[in-house]
């Protein structure tokens, strides 16, 4: 059986789903230089999967590489025993990977809706559970351990556009406070939102960095800034059953449509971009792989 972290003799492990590259990149390699050995799981993206674990070997800590379909609950269920047999214990879960397709109420559909629950809430309650599962097996002189769970700022300003996945990280926003209480005193739930990121889907630079302003304080995040507020979150032993917003305050300037809308040139001739939706399909969310 693994040792507890109280014995101070082994290093601490943590679990980054979505790590191959984009915010959950960073967020496995912040972990890596304070310390952390990382189990780096990524859905399609094995050429950055294996480049992402080089720069965490080159660091000086172990890295498991973890391919999962995040909406298999079997292989969702693999995920935390693989873990164990290969690194010896785990201490955190930063549920980073997001299915994040445009849909919106005259679009959506059984099958959009089902999809984002599956990999955006199911795994990451699932994962939470099996975590809490192997601390039981730890014994009671175990430290705590963390999840972390990436939502997204539109949650505290909410808006029609990307519908199904509004909808499932609602309801992980949700299961952060449930779990929260079902899971003390073992395992701390905290949630981390981010602001407008990273580019999306077919978001054009300049729409970007025009949107990247649009704050209070004149800047979203950074996945650096998203890095840090997890390994704070992952530190922070009284915080649980909370979320903690790294937007720049987007979240405190209303808008009717998605961020990512408004600041986009109009297409020559065309609707103007504030006006516009996007035709259903799928495009990476702004804390994926």
């Amino acid at each position: 059986m693994a040792r507890s972290r109280s014995s101070g003799s082994a290093r601490r492990v943590v679990l980054v789903t979505g790590a191959a590259r984009r915010i959950g990149r960073t967020i496995a390699l912040a972990f890596a230089r304070q310390g952390w050995d990382v189990a780096l799981h990524y859905g399609r993206s094995r050429r950055d999967a294996v480049a992402t674990a080089a720069e965490i070997t080159a660091l000086g800590r172990r890295v498991l590489l973890l391919q999962a379909d995040l909406a298999s609950e079997a292989a969702v269920r693999r995920l935390v025993p693989r873990v164990l047999r290969d690194l010896g214990r785990l201490d955190c879960v930063v549920n980073n990977a997001s299915l994040f397709a445009y849909d919106d109420a005259a679009t959506t559909s059984y099958a959009s809706l089902s999809a984002h629950y599956l990999a955006n809430t199911a795994a990451p309650v699932l994962l939470a559970r099996e975590l809490a599962r192997h601390l039981g097996d730890r014994g009671a002189d175990t430290e705590p351990a963390s999840v972390i769970n990436l939502l997204d700022q539109k949650l505290f300003n909410p808006n029609p556009d990307f519908l199904a996945y509004t909808l499932s990280k609602s309801a992980l926003h949700a299961a952060t406070t449930l779990l929260a209480q079902a899971l003390a005193p073992r395992v701390r739930v905290v949630g981390v939102a981010p602001g407008i990121t990273l580019t999306s889907g077919e978001q054009t630079d300049a729409g970007f960095a025009q949107a990247h302003t649009r704050t209070p304080l004149g800047r979203s995040s950074t996945p650096q800034d998203v890095a840090d507020a997890v390994l704070y979150a992952a530190g922070a032993r009284a915080l649980t059953g909370t979320t903690l917003l790294v937007d720049g305050g987007q979240h405190l300037v209303p808008s009717t449509r998605d961020v990512m809308f408004l600041t986009e040139p109009a297409p020559q001739g065309g609707t103007p971009a504030s006006e516009q939706k996007p035709a259903p399909r799928r495009r990476r969310a702004r804390s994926s792989e």
